[in-house]
Parts: structure tokens; C-alpha cells; sequence
């Protein structure tokens, strides 16, 4: 049975790190509200499942038709990391949920738990862009490592502005950082898996 001093410490310790989050979040996004964060967060739609669905599908599609067989694998493997990624990101937002910043500083609401109401304001952690900006960014430079960098700026970027925009805690865009790429990780070690498993058959 464990030690319920320990237990209160270990809540104690939660509360608090969750209290540093919203501290933090909240301060961030203080300026959520300017043309100029407007105008980041517009542009970090890019970072959206559709679009980044939509370029990892077209990569493929192109890679196919040019018989470009590398440029075609890194078409695959953005599209099944990001597909993952989207996933596993689903999952645990049906899971947890948590109000977002922007409901706590326009509302004065927070709330987080176990399956609370299936809607966006509710659904903070974790962050669906950076799942899907991390998975498919990592999926990208894998295949392309002189374009990493530019990748993973582009992916750290579209990170960054959700917590600038209000639509995310640190905690929930680290967390969906995390799922990007472990996504991409497993896809990988998937995709070498099939591999080696082609090359002994044929």
C-alpha cells in the first residue's frame, strides 16, 4: 500500500507544476489578442492535419508519378507518421481534457479531468499541430537531411505560436511534440521492419 504522505506530496508536486503551466501559458499568450500574433497564428494553420495530409499525399502522389522511388517513400512516411500522430492525439484528447488558455483568460474558466465534453474549447492537451508538425517535419528530414533544419524550424514555429495564440499550454504543446515523434519513430522502425522482411522473401 503506498505511503499517503507520499501520495499528498506527489499531488502537492502535480499541482504545483501544473500551476507553473498555467502561469506561464497565461503569460505568453498575453498578447494573443494583437494583429501581429493574429497574423502568426493564421499562418501556423499550415500546421493543421489538413494541410500537412494534403503536402505529405501530394509528395507521395508526385514521388509515384515521377517513379522517384525516394522521393516517394518520404511522401509514405510523412503521410503514416502524420496519420500516427493524428491518432494518438485523438485518443488522448476523447481521454483528458483541460480548457484551453484562451477560455481561462476570456471566461475565467479552467477545468481539466477524465472525459469532459468532446469540444474544441475543452480539448488543450494534447496539441494536434505540434503532433502533426513534429511527426511529419521528422518524417521529412529523415528522408531529406539537408532539409531538416528548415523542417524542424518550420515545425518549432508552428510549437511556438500555439502557446503564443492562447490555444495551448507549454505542457500540451511539449506533449504533442512528444507524439510527433514518437510517431515518426515508430514508423520508421515499422518501415525498416518491412524491409528487412522484403528482403528475405524475395
Amino acid at each position: 500500500m503506498a505511503d499517503p504522505l507520499m501520495r499528498d506530496e506527489s499531488a502537492g508536486l502535480r499541482r504545483r507544476l501544473e500551476a507553473a503551466d498555467i502561469r506561464l501559458g497565461v503569460s505568453l499568450a498575453r498578447a494573443k489578442d494583437t494583429r501581429g500574433v493574429r497574423g502568426l497564428a493564421a499562418a501556423s494553420e499550415a500546421g493543421g492535419w489538413k494541410w500537412l495530409l494534403a503536402l505529405s499525399a501530394g509528395t507521395l502522389a508526385v514521388g509515384v508519378l515521377r517513379r522517384d522511388r525516394r522521393l516517394a517513400e518520404a511522401g509514405r512516411h510523412m503521410l503514416v507518421s502524420g496519420v500516427m500522430a493524428a491518432m494518438t492525439k485523438t485518443t488522448v484528447k476523447r481521454i483528458v481534457h483541460r480548457t484551453r488558455p484562451n477560455v481561462l483568460m476570456d471566461e475565467g474558466l479552467y477545468e481539466t479531468g477524465w472525459f469532459g465534453p468532446n469540444v474544441g474549447p475543452w480539448q488543450s492537451f494534447p496539441s494536434g499541430h505540434s503532433a502533426l508538425s513534429v511527426a511529419v517535419a521528422s518524417a521529412a528530414g529523415r528522408a531529406y537531411p539537408e532539409i531538416r533544419g528548415v523542417a524542424t524550424a518550420a515545425a518549432l514555429g508552428v510549437v511556438g505560436v500555439q502557446v503564443l495564440r492562447g490555444a495551448h499550454f507549454p505542457s500540451d504543446v511539449a506533449a504533442g511534440a512528444l507524439i510527433g515523434l514518437s510517431a515518426e519513430a515508430a514508423e520508421h522502425r515499422i518501415a525498416l521492419g518491412r524491409d528487412v522482411i522484403a528482403g528475405v522473401v524475395f
